[in-house]
């Protein structure tokens, strides 16, 4: 009897072993955009911050050039502050991964000059597991406005920009698009352009196909119709470095995007101030597959019936 328990409780220990290993993520901070100070500010990671999941058992990948940057993993106050004088450690040589090891909140800085302040710092919180994924809420409904004149990149402007994709990504998170808004496209004439493109277009940064291609800046383009809307520059590998600009229009704060995808008309004489095409939407996610989960219950059900068998 006392072997059979030894057994059992050796294949739950290897199964368990197994689960951990099957959950563990490797998370590369900022994706290419990298370890470094981040065009606009902390917002960059923040950004990244809140399209990951972290448990305990992850991976931190800080990609940094040696002697231009370094990470430390500091206090909740020294984070605030942008304090390093007295790190829980540091680590100067990129790049560096990190294991999270216990659940809870961890903080994360450059120390050097004043790359805290420029928002070189990342906050994160790990949980125990996974665990199921909560129900989604109800979105609060908004009080209706105005149209909005959105400047896009802001001061940065409409170019390939430092870091790559998340610049533009950074920029529109966080803000709502209605029917009736305008964005404005700054860019030096001759240098860049604004194609507006088919989802596909975007993700494989194709542009030989067009919906519209416009060339004089600034650009003002209205968003006329609900959907999402895919932007990039026609300029030889401008869009793979980045310069490409993804947004979801609502009819209004509590609308539901569309969920079947059209394809837009574009205009027939294009010039700097724009009504958009109609806008394509979302496609659905595809399936998650459950055979991980499957191979794991299977090898420790036959570690178990090893386990028996040499008991008896």
């Amino acid at each position: 009897m006392a072997k059979m328990c030894v057994a059992i409780a050796a294949v739950l220990a290897v199964t368990a072993l197994l689960q951990t290993s099957a959950a563990q993520t490797v998370h590369v901070v900022g994706d290419s955009l990298g370890w470094l100070v981040p065009p606009g500010g902390p917002i960059a990671y923040e950004t990244w911050v809140d399209l990951q999941t972290f448990v305990v058992g992850d991976v931190l990948v800080f990609n940094f050039t040696t002697g231009e940057q370094d990470v430390a993993r500091v206090t909740k106050e020294a984070f605030n502050s942008c304090n390093s004088t007295n790190p829980i450690f540091l680590e100067t040589t990129g790049p560096f991964n990190y294991t999270l090891d216990a659940a809870g909140e961890y903080y994360f800085i450059g120390t050097m000059d004043r790359h805290c302040y420029l928002g070189q710092k990342l906050a994160i919180n790990v949980s125990a597991s996974a665990g199921p994924t909560p129900s989604p809420q109800a979105p609060t409904p908004t009080p209706p406005r105005g149209p909005v004149t959105y400047i896009v990149g802001d001061a940065l402007g409409w170019l390939v920009p430092p870091g790559g994709s998340i610049a533009y990504k950074t920029w529109a998170y966080g803000k709502t698009f209605l029917v009736g808004d305008v964005l404005v496209f700054n860019f030096a004439n001759g240098t860049q352009d604004v194609a507006v493109v088919t989802e596909e277009a975007y993700d494989s940064c194709n542009t030989t196909t067009t919906i519209a291609v416009y060339a004089t800046s600034p650009v003002k383009y209205t968003l006329a119709a609900v959907g999402e809307y895919f932007f990039t520059s026609t300029y030889s590998r401008h869009c793979n470095l980045g310069q490409k600009l993804a947004i979801n229009v609502t009819a209004s704060s509590s609308a539901t995007p569309p969920s079947t995808t059209t394809t837009p008309t574009p205009s027939s004489n294009p010039s700097s101030s724009v009504t958009s095409p109609v806008a394509g939407g979302p496609s659905a996610p595809p399936p998650q597959s459950s055979a991980p989960a499957r191979a794991v219950l299977g090898f420790s059900s036959t570690l178990l019936l090893i386990a028996l068998a040499v008991v008896h």
